[in-house]
């Protein structure tokens, strides 16, 4: 056997199991394909300090293969932006909900996650039967709900809206470095690295902090300093 033909039956077998892995994350969407349109929640932007949380939902094709899908925090930048456009091309239907920071701060961060949520699902054309959820249950929304602990490497329609939420997020965040220069947003896309904590620590906050995160990094005095309080 040629060393060739060797790379060829590697790569096919890495395929082979790719598809099986694949297979095994429609296990959800099977099982309730029966009970009508099936549709995957997630989100992204609970932890940041900065910026606001997104939701995807999204519906796939039954027979829909996008190799790679899988859990965003488990793929690479690169391949979260390709398989976003291969989402956007094959879904039945995205939807996207975004939650800015000062609503964060009047209802909380809970809240504005299930208000980004419900927004992402009303977006939808058609509409869902079924949620498939990241492991929460959604109030205010008529539809069956299905939570799933770490759904969003079970379910393949959760992965899908994991990368359509995560890439969304981190390109909104990535613009917004521009107009907030000096918190590295483009890089740390505002959650609590060293650089964004001493920058806040130097700067003091602005607009796109969450207040209400921010007890433990800046205080008061820096606030009415900048006349933010």
């Amino acid at each position: 056997m040629t060393k060739r033909e060797e790379q060829e039956i590697k790569k096919q077998k890495k395929l082979e199991a790719e598809l099986q892995r694949l297979d095994a994350m429609r296990i959800y969407e099977r099982e309730y394909a029966s009970c009508g349109i099936v549709c995957g929640i997630d989100e992204v932007g609970r932890g940041p300090l900065a910026g606001p949380v997104v939701a995807g939902a999204v519906i796939l094709p039954a027979d829909c293969q996008i190799l790679y899908l899988n859990d965003s925090k488990k793929l690479t930048p690169r391949r979260r932006e390709l398989l976003y456009d291969e989402i956007m091309e094959k879904a039945v239907s995205v939807g996207l909900g975004v939650v800015s920071q000062e609503r964060i701060d009047e209802i909380n961060i809970l809240q504005a996650t299930y208000e980004a949520m419900r927004e992402a699902v009303v977006k939808l054309d058609p509409a869902p039967d079924v949620l498939l959820n990241d492991a929460v249950t959604i109030p205010d929304l008529p539809q069956r709900q299905v939570p799933i602990i770490k759904g969003d490497a079970k379910s393949l329609s959760i992965a899908a809206a994991s990368v359509v939420a995560k890439v969304t997020r981190d390109r909104m965040m990535e613009a917004l470095d521009e107009k907030y220069p000096g918190y590295f947003f483009a890089s740390n896309k505002g959650y609590g690295s060293a650089a964004n904590i001493a920058a806040l620590k130097e700067l003091g906050p602005c607009p796109l902090h969450r207040r209400s995160f921010l007890r433990n990094f800046c205080g008061d005095e820096r606030d009415r300093r900048n006349g933010k309080a």
